[in-house]
């Protein structure tokens, strides 16, 4: 019997909806992508809000009934039920450094790289300068853990590593240069390599090389 369709709700250009749907597609579950027009504010709207994701935003997935929202915690529950030991590792130590780096993303990544696209793609009122420097200061600590570790949580692929790739390939988008990052370009290079990857959409603004 074949696998029902995995809900995502998400919005196309939005680089936390990418992660869920990247992983989706590296474990080859069957997706149906709802469109959640947040020009519109759909994600506001009453139903949405009442049955999907009580905190109005995006993505959110539901895995025939199971309703769950948070990209982060999203990808956890895709891993642990369908990664088949692969993407989350089950020892104490794998498991604590790849939720080191799942909270650099809700904080170091969401506040630099994330932000700084942001302000060209979306338009958002925040601080070019503060969030670009915060981007290059990540950007120099992922090119030392890179240049150590094959991976971000260890040597082989992990949600980490997922959880990172869309903001930090798209981060020129924010006019964040990863010209200098040699190691970080590699490893985005490896993600891509992936069976099953699927890019996010680029869009026409911020630097125009990486």
């Amino acid at each position: 019997m074949s696998q029902p369709a995995i809900k995502l709700y998400g919005f196309p250009l939005s680089g936390h909806s990418h992660r869920v749907e990247l992983m989706l597609s590296l474990l080859g579950l069957p997706t149906e992508f709802i469109f959640v027009d947040l020009k519109q504010g759909a994600h506001k709207s009453p139903d949405y809000l009442g049955g999907i994701n009580s905190f109005g935003q995006v993505p959110a997935i539901d895995d025939n009934g199971t309703v769950l929202a948070d990209s982060n915690a999203i990808l956890v529950y895709l891993a642990s039920k369908y990664g088949k030991g692969q993407w989350l590792p089950s020892d104490p130590v794998g498991l604590a450094r790849v939720q080191r780096w799942l909270s650099a993303a809700a904080g170091q990544l969401h506040g630099g790289p994330a932000s700084a696209r942001l302000i060209t793609v979306f338009g958002t009122e925040l601080d070019p300068v503060a969030t670009i420097n915060r981007s290059h200061a990540l950007l120099a600590l992922l090119e030392q853990q890179l240049s150590d570790s094959r991976c971000l949580a260890g040597a082989e692929p992990s949600i980490a590593d997922i959880a990172f790739y869309t903001y930090v390939a798209h981060a020129p988008e924010g006019n964040v240069s990863l010209a200098g990052y040699p190691h970080v370009r590699a490893w985005l290079a490896s993600i891509e390599a992936l069976p099953g990857f699927v890019g996010m959409p680029r869009t026409a603004v911020g630097l125009q090389s990486a």
